[in-house]
C-alpha cells in the first residue's frame, strides 16, 4: 500500500484526510440532530449550547496542535505552519467545545446536564475520521513510533509503525458496544458523556506514549497533559460511573 492512498469519484481523485474528514463532521451532525429530537432541552437552547461547543472546539483543536507541535518552531518552522493550518486534535476539541459548552450553558441559564446527546455521534465521527487519518500515513503526524509486531505498517518512511489510527477505531468501536450495554441499565443524566470523555482521555494519555511527538514536561506530551486535566475535571465523578453496583439496576 502507498501512502496517502487517494481515491477516485469517477475522474476526480480525492485525498483520503479531506474525504474521511468531510464524512466524520456529516455523519456525527447528523447523528446529533437525530439525538436532539429526543431532548427535554428547548431547541433555542440546545442550538446555542451546540454553537457554543463548536466554537470552542475550534479554538480548543488548534491551541492544543500549536503547543503538541511547538518544537517545531525552532526546528522547522514552515512545517510547523503547516502543521497548525491543516492539523486539529480531538482532545483539544473535547476540551475547548465542553469549555465553550459550559460558558453558553452559564449565560443562557442552563443547569442541567446536556452531553449524552453528543456522545455517539462523536464516537462515530472520530472513528470515520481516524480512517482517513490511516490512509493520509506521514504526513497526517498521528502515527506511532516504529514496532517490530506483525502488524507494524510502513506509512512511506521504510519503518513499520504502530498504526495507532487503527487502535483508536478499535478502541473507539468497543466503547460504543460496551456504553449501549451500559445505557441498558441505571445511570444519572450526564453520565453518558461523563463515562465516554473519562475513557477517551485515559486510552489517548496511554496510547501517546507510543507516539513520536514532542514530550517535554516530565516525560509527557501536552495533549498527554490536557487529558489529565480532563480527567481530574472529573475525577469526583469517577467511583460512581465505574461502579458496577449500578449494573445491578436495570432500567424501567
Amino acid at each position: 500500500m502507498s501512502f496517502p492512498v487517494y481515491l477516485w469519484l469517477g475522474s476526480v481523485r480525492i485525498h483520503p484526510h479531506i474525504l474521511f474528514e468531510s464524512l466524520a463532521y456529516a455523519i456525527a451532525f447528523r447523528l446529533l440532530i437525530k439525538n436532539v429530537r429526543k431532548d427535554a432541552i428547548a431547541p433555542t437552547q440546545r442550538s446555542s449550547i451546540i454553537v457554543g461547543g463548536l466554537v470552542g472546539a475550534l479554538v480548543g483543536a488548534k491551541a492544543l496542535v500549536l503547543l503538541q507541535h511547538i518544537d517545531l518552531i525552532g526546528n522547522n518552522w514552515q512545517l510547523f505552519f503547516l502543521v497548525l493550518f491543516q492539523g486539529k486534535t480531538v482532545v483539544g476539541a473535547l476540551l475547548g467545545g465542553l469549555i465553550g459548552v459550559e460558558i453558553t450553558k452559564k449565560m443562557i441559564g442552563v443547569n442541567r446536564s446536556t452531553g449524552d446527546v453528543f456522545v455517539y455521534p462523536l464516537i462515530v465521527g472520530t472513528a470515520v475520521g481516524r480512517i482517513g487519518c490511516f490512509l493520509t500515513g506521514l504526513s497526517d503526524r498521528t502515527y506511532g513510533i516504529a514496532t517490530n509486531l506483525p502488524w507494524g505498517v510502513d506509512f512511506g518512511d521504510g519503518i513499520p509503525r504502530h498504526p495507532t489510527q487503527l487502535y483508536e477505531i478499535i478502541f473507539l468501536l468497543s466503547l460504543m458496544i460496551f456504553l449501549q450495554i451500559r445505557s441498558r441499565y441505571y445511570r444519572q443524566e450526564g453520565e453518558l458523556f461523563k463515562f465516554y470523555m473519562v475513557s477517551y482521555l485515559s486510552f489517548r494519555f496511554v496510547i501517546d506514549f507510543i507516539k513520536p511527538d514532542f514530550h517535554p514536561i516530565l516525560g509527557l506530551s501536552a495533549i498527554q497533559i490536557a487529558c489529565l486535566l480532563g480527567i481530574l475535571y472529573y475525577y469526583r465523578s469517577i467511583p460512581q460511573m465505574f461502579s458496577f453496583s449500578q449494573f445491578a439496576r436495570r432500567r424501567v
